[in-house]
């Protein structure tokens, strides 16, 4: 049997290793994109006219016309959590497996929301870039974690995560998801406007669909306090971005972080990152070897049991998996 991974050789450096790499050899004949640019939809078709498994990175659409035009193709196999840019139902309709990966990157995430939040609190990159420049930089007062309020949107598993290292820190902890149900008593579940209203820190972690597309704009920052910072760790698509920069550019807000926006590869856009009270990484947020390679190894587990003909799991749509053997 067959597959190709379509990460590019700079995708595949990052995102699938050594080891996740062998491990997918071992499984199949496993044919590599050498390409530098991610394969658009007649790049993949070409790329994949011979095999029975397409192992996919986040960049790789999958197109609802490839799926007919690859009668040997099996499954696609997505080494990340968002399938948005995968077209289920044309999968569903060739009969074609469609898998997503686990979250492995919870901590990873968290982590980086709490390294932002240190930095929007004490200047750090403000600091360092003044200093690394030649310039004397400013010593502002800064705020403590200890002691403030953390308002966040989406309690998934980052939002769980993420509130249980908060109360270790001695932060108020507010929650706002209408979908969850917060059983612990030292956190206050709360609606939006609410938690908008009272955060010190607003991290967004909310799924990204059609319901939540700008679920951050002129109101929602409207309603945040001057001295409130607003981060962003889910999808660029959660906020209006015209209407962010506008309450950085007047102070309506203290600053921002993201690790994602609009940019290609959800990446922050250039002109919101480049503000003075914006800190910017781009999309790092999973970005570690224990995050990645839970990722990249579950791929491999999903192409060896595909390969026997078995479900695996993390499988979308396994009903309509009619292309088995």
């Amino acid at each position: 049997m067959k597959v190709l991974l379509a990460h590019t050789p700079e995708m595949r450096r990052n995102y699938y290793g050594n080891r996740s790499l062998n491990g997918l050899r071992e499984a199949a004949e496993v044919i590599l994109h050498e390409g530098g640019d991610p394969l658009d939809a007649a790049g993949l078709v070409r790329a994949a006219k011979d095999v029975d498994i397409v192992v996919a990175d986040r960049m790789t659409e999958g197109r609802g016309e490839i799926f007919a035009q690859l009668p040997r193709l099996r499954a696609f196999v997505r080494c990340a959590v968002d399938i948005r840019n995968v077209n289920v139902g044309a999968a569903s309709e060739a009969g074609v497996l469609v898998t997503r990966a686990g979250p492995g990157f919870v901590q990873a995430v968290a982590e980086l929301a709490l390294g932002f939040m240190v930095d929007l609190s004490r200047g750090v990159s403000r600091t360092t870039a003044d200093y690394q420049a030649g310039r004397k930089p400013e010593a502002r007062m800064g705020r403590q974690l200890a002691g403030s309020r953390i308002g966040i949107i989406g309690y998934g598993s980052i939002g769980h995560y993420l509130a249980e290292i908060a109360k270790v820190l001695r932060m108020e902890v507010l929650v706002s998801d209408p979908f969850a149900e917060v059983s612990d008593s030292a956190i206050r579940q709360v609606g939006l406007d609410e938690l908008l209203a009272a955060s010190d820190y607003v991290v967004c972690l909310a799924i990204a669909n059609e319901q939540t597309e700008n679920l951050i704009g002129a109101a929602a920052l409207a309603r945040m306090q001057r001295h409130a910072v607003f981060i962003n760790l889910s999808r660029g698509n959660l906020v209006d971005e015209p209407a962010l920069t506008r309450a950085l550019l007047e102070n309506r807000i203290a600053g921002a972080a993201m690790d994602v926006g609009r940019a290609p590869d959800q990446m922050p856009t250039p002109e919101l990152a480049k503000l003075p009270n914006v800190i910017a990484t781009p999309h790092v947020g999973g970005l570690t070897p224990q995050a990645i390679e839970y990722q990249s190894l579950e791929t491999v587990r999903q192409v060896e049991a595909i390969v026997k003909g078995e479900i695996p799991q993390g499988a979308v749509n396994p009903d309509h998996w009619t292309r088995r053997s």
